[in-house]
């Protein structure tokens, strides 16, 4: 008759070492936030240096000939998609309310800071697929080039309805005082037609 099993006891859990490693992985996820946010500090101080503050819209800029609503995705330096900038506010994305008079461009943003763009100041406007960490689909951002401080920059919009892009190329490359030479630098240049703009 073959012998009873002999009982074991269950193993222990060691919670002295499971309660280390989480103190460790919190540590480093801690240290890599810390680290990015001194990053961004840093960019901002420097860039801020450079930057001039954001124009204000006037205070009758005209009646709009177009209107936008959707999200503002971030600006870089015109045809450097991922060379971020976080100066003035310009790092923040955000939702934005966008208007577009003969006086210029307006961004009204809630709870980032507003900006305009003067009319002799816009450089033109493409169809694109990112900009600054953002990536969508093929002609799915509308990228302005504007000017300011003597520096040129791209900042990306996407409408709520995406197929209103086209109208705004339009109407931003025909206000511009001086057309955009600058190529997306994207992983695939977009052109300037509906094609992939859908939602």
């Amino acid at each position: 008759m073959p012998l009873a099993a002999e009982p074991r006891s269950a193993e222990v859990t060691d919670w002295t070492a499971r309660l280390g490693w989480v103190g460790l992985l919190l540590l480093f996820v801690v240290l890599a936030y810390w680290l990015m946010r001194q990053g961004w500090k840093w960019r901002d101080k420097v860039q801020s240096s450079t930057l001039p503050e954001l124009p204000t819209a006037p205070e009758a800029p005209g009646e709009p000939t177009l209107t936008l609503s959707g999200r503002y995705h971030g600006s870089t330096t015109a045809g450097q998609w991922l060379d971020r900038i976080v100066a003035r506010g310009l790092g923040t994305r955000s939702r934005a309310e966008l208007a577009l008079t003969d006086a210029g461009l307006e961004v009204v943003r809630p709870g980032a800071a507003d900006f305009f763009v003067p009319a002799d100041r816009l450089r033109g406007a493409r169809l694109d697929k990112g900009i600054a960490g953002k990536v969508l689909t093929e002609g799915g951002l509308l990228v302005v080039t504007w000017e300011h401080g003597g520096q040129l920059i791209d900042s990306g919009f996407r409408s709520d309805r995406a197929a209103e892009h086209t109208a705004w190329v339009t109407a931003l490359t025909a206000l511009s005082t001086t057309p955009s030479t600058t190529p997306s630098t994207t992983p695939s240049t977009a052109n300037t037609t509906t094609e992939g703009a859908a939602r």
